[in-house]
């Protein structure tokens, strides 16, 4: 025991992750943790700078230099950084500057992960709100069918009846009420259970890509897709339907002109809500426009929510609950420039 360094100890056993930065912004050392949170060895990290391990981050980046500057610790809560794999990290991190002379300076970053029950159960009162709102529009929107379909056939009645100046009023109203029923009808969701059969994401990825690329030529779509992942057990029409509200939701955020990336990857240990799946598949639609405004965020999956003023706010709606029937789940991050949309979907059974 008397060999054992005990500083080396206490950082080989804390459950943040901390790294030691040179001035350079080179890593010099990281403790389990952090190569847990990275995905990488410690021996691999060596001497690479920071910017490698999260890459894309210049405000994180200029947080850095700045402190190496200065030398002024600093501390920033619920941050979301994408790492140099694509997994995007939730979590507070604190910068204290050292100085060892003559080596020079350095950094101790800290990254404390956000506590997943609080990111369940944050998770889980969105998701009771959601169905709350579900189930009420479904009983307004079962309220509004009966006498809607009277109005459409009173105008059947009238138009029967109606001189040639008369019809063309009597045909606003057949097809106002038919645009009603058809928005009604979305409001109620899918009708049916799933169907489940084997499906290559890849194919129903590029099916989308063609068809949306047809109806938006200005777009850029970008493919990053994983070849190892196996064949996911889904719906084929439903889960088409919601990587299609979301692709198109990202095309509208461009205003016709940007870059779309669609991107898989696999999930292991992946937490949805209050499960654990040994394995999962990860699908992120990545755009790079101007992002979402903070005042929707907290309810941007709730029925009738809505950025954009010719918008319905039922698309991401219903591809949440779309999702959720493959016992997945849809989140997001975004910031100016990168919106990601990030569906997970179980292709092993979890556990509590």
């Amino acid at each position: 025991m008397n060999n054992i360094n005990p500083l080396q100890a206490i950082l080989d056993n804390l459950h943040s992750a901390v790294l030691i930065i040179n001035q350079d912004l080179g890593v010099e050392c990281m403790n389990p943790s952090a190569e847990h949170l990275f995905h990488i060895s410690s021996k691999r990290a060596m001497q690479r700078s920071v910017m490698d391990l999260i890459p894309n981050e210049p405000e994180f980046h200029n947080r850095l230099s700045d402190s190496i500057i200065t030398s002024h610790p600093f501390t920033v809560y619920d941050a979301s950084l994408q790492s140099h794999d694509g997994k995007i990290i939730n979590a507070d991190y604190s910068v204290s500057p050292l100085e060892y002379k003559p080596e020079g300076k350095y950094l101790l970053l800290e990254f404390t992960r956000l506590s997943s029950f609080m990111k369940i159960s944050k998770e889980e009162s969105l998701l009771h709100q959601h169905d709350a709102t579900k189930s009420l529009l479904r009983g307004l929107a079962h309220e509004i069918k009966n006498p809607l379909g009277g109005i459409r056939g009173a105008g059947q009645l009238l138009d029967r009846q109606a001189d040639d100046e008369s019809r063309e009023l009597t045909h606003i109203i057949i097809r106002e009420a038919d645009r009603l029923q058809n928005l009604v009808d979305r409001m109620l969701g899918p009708k049916h259970l799933p169907v489940k059969e084997k499906l290559n994401i890849h194919k129903i990825l590029e099916h989308i890509r063609q068809l949306v690329q047809a109806e938006s030529k200005s777009i850029r779509f970008v493919a990053d897709y994983d070849p190892s992942l196996p064949d996911i057990p889904a719906d084929e029409s439903m889960l088409i339907q919601a990587l299609l509200n979301i692709t198109r939701n990202a095309v509208a955020a461009l205003d016709g002109e940007g870059q779309i990336t669609l991107r898989t990857r696999p999930r292991r240990n992946c937490a949805i809500r209050s499960h654990t799946y040994p394995l999962a598949m990860q699908i992120d639609i990545i755009d790079n426009g101007e992002g979402i405004p903070e005042d929707l965020a907290e309810t941007l999956f709730f029925p009738m929510v809505t950025g954009r003023a010719d918008g319905t706010g039922l698309g991401l709606s219903i591809a949440q609950s779309l999702i959720q029937q493959h016992n997945g789940q849809i989140e997001f991050t975004s910031k100016p420039g990168e919106t990601c949309f990030t569906i997970f979907i179980p292709l092993e059974n979890g556990h509590d």
